[in-house]
């Protein structure tokens, strides 16, 4: 799909309808390749400014993963330490030889309850806000960012228990490609079947 298709798609009223769709899962995949990852950021932000003028009125909440993750770890208190960000980024310069502990505890936290419920909070001040804007997209991206600490298929299948299907949709910009029933980070690197999503391609 074009970036031009993925606009007119966007634009569309029966796709901005949440409800519109399959009930039971509301992800949706743009892949693009890995190489265009910063014109993709540019574009995303194209996107948010378009959709909210008047033919449409929407306000788009845009995550960047990554900067999600970083915020959660500054956020958390790990022992006398009031960010657990700053206490990992600190003991991996003083100890380097401890590094493979530092990433095991990122990756347990990249998987843990509390930070999709962060990303839920996150998605639902944003749903709540009181005025004339609608709110039916979900913008995704930082994937390879966030690689190898969580992959995206690991990300939606855990974000199952705080998911409202009916309430919005995830576009997941995904930077890589699919073979078969298997997608390719960063077309090298192998991902597991991603969990219940609907890629974006040519209709």
């Amino acid at each position: 799909m074009t970036i031009k298709e993925l606009d007119d798609k966007l634009n569309s009223p029966g796709f901005q309808d949440p409800e519109n769709g399959d009930l039971f899962y509301n992800y949706f995949i743009y892949q693009y390749p890995a190489d265009k990852e910063y014109d993709i950021r540019k574009q995303i932000h194209d996107f948010k400014v378009d959709l909210s003028r008047p033919m449409n009125y929407l306000d788009v909440l845009v995550i960047d993963l990554f900067k999600e993750f970083c915020d959660f770890l500054d956020k958390t208190p790990f022992l006398k330490n009031p960010s657990l960000l700053q206490y990992l980024l600190k003991k991996e310069k003083d100890k380097p030889e401890k590094s493979d502990n530092v990433q095991s505890t990122l990756s347990r936290y990249a998987h843990s309850k509390d930070f999709l419920a962060f990303i839920h909070q996150r998605i639902m001040e944003h749903k709540a806000k009181k005025d004339e804007m609608r709110r039916p997209y979900v913008f995704l991206h930082g994937i390879g960012s966030m690689y190898p600490y969580l992959r995206v298929n690991e990300f939606l299948a855990l974000y199952e228990d705080f998911n409202r299907t009916n309430e919005y949709k995830i576009i997941v910009f995904y930077p890589g490609n699919r073979e078969e029933n298997s997608y390719k980070l960063f077309h090298v690197l192998h991902d597991s079947n991603t969990y219940r999503a609907t890629l974006l391609i040519n209709e």
